[in-house]
């Protein structure tokens, strides 16, 4: 089995475009969807879910308004600000405010990390930390075969846990029904999401851009590939654009022993085969997806 994750420096590039055509091309796969804060390989794909399942994060702050006394100790312990006044100001001499439906305390959920520092220091145990469903994940058939894929709720975090638990079902799966790929649309950037997209990758496959910010982001994402010890190689999307900043990214590459497996021209019918939601190799024939299947040859 080969993992093979899409990553790039920022949003944009065109990872989701790539990763589609590669499911179109390849043959016995799985394909994993690690962009759970903004997962689009879906609009391409269109996977039928055959499972759906909760996705739990921290546990979150809760205050039982019969127990609150109204002193206020969670409030000053909370870094996060996540603990509000709810009505009039409390204190236990107007308890009866809080008894009547209105507690002196409440959580703001989206603020609360889950640090349970107030449930320790509340003096009558008023607090308590409680399941949080932050997410779903799920998996899905499609005509080019199985997909993992994931949806993190808004504000919520824990997404590289969660990139981690779909690459875990997607590999599942990949073993239990021997296939020999898994392709990975990765997320964008270097944060935790990156990390977990790509632990254990056989290859991360970067896509960049010929532009001053591409050619920035570009290097940061080595960096991270190269701490990891990942095998790397680099596509030049929109590569005709500038053909300056594209001989700059092809000069540093090679005496930085980076392939670049393949060279991406700007083309209308990109943006076309978004709009029909297809994989570009599907919706048209053309030098792009002659390109695009050399690329996937090299791989493959």
């Amino acid at each position: 089995m080969k993992q093979i994750v899409i990553i790039s420096g920022k949003g944009g590039t065109g990872k989701t475009i790539l990763t589609g055509s590669f499911a179109a091309l390849a043959q016995n796969k799985v394909m994993v969807d690690c962009d759970v804060d903004a997962a689009d390989l879906h609009l391409l794909l269109h996977p039928e879910i055959v499972e759906e399942h909760d996705f739990y994060s921290l546990p979150k702050a809760h205050i039982d308004e019969e127990k609150c006394t109204g002193c206020g100790e969670c409030e000053k312990a909370c870094h996060y600000e996540a603990v509000l006044i709810s009505a009039a100001m409390c204190s236990k001499l107007n308890k009866s405010n809080g008894k009547n439906g209105e507690p002196c305390r409440e959580i703001n959920k989206i603020a609360c990390e889950g640090c349970g520092i107030c449930a320790r220091i509340c003096p009558t145990g008023a607090i308590c930390m409680i399941e949080n469903i932050a997410g779903k994940w799920f998996i899905s058939e499609t005509k080019y075969g199985p997909m993992v894929h994931a949806r993190l709720g808004i504000a919520e975090e824990n997404s590289g846990k969660l990139v981690s638990l779909v690459r875990q079902q997607a590999r599942k799966i990949a073993e239990e029904r021997s296939l020999d790929y898994v392709i990975i649309d990765g997320s964008p950037g270097i944060g935790c999401p990156v990390i977990a997209s790509l632990t254990g990758a056989d290859l991360a496959l970067i896509i960049t851009e010929p532009t001053l910010s591409g050619i920035h982001d570009l290097k940061r994402v080595i960096d991270l590939t190269r701490h990891f010890n990942i095998n790397t190689a680099c596509i030049i999307n929109k590569h005709d654009l500038n053909k300056e900043n594209t001989d700059n990214i092809k000069i540093w590459c090679r005496q930085n022993g980076i392939p670049i497996k393949g060279l991406i021209a700007f083309d209308q019918s990109v943006p076309e085969s978004i709009i029909a939601g297809k994989p570009l190799v599907e919706y048209t024939d053309n030098m792009i997806t002659e390109e695009l299947r050399k690329i996937w040859a090299t791989l493959s």
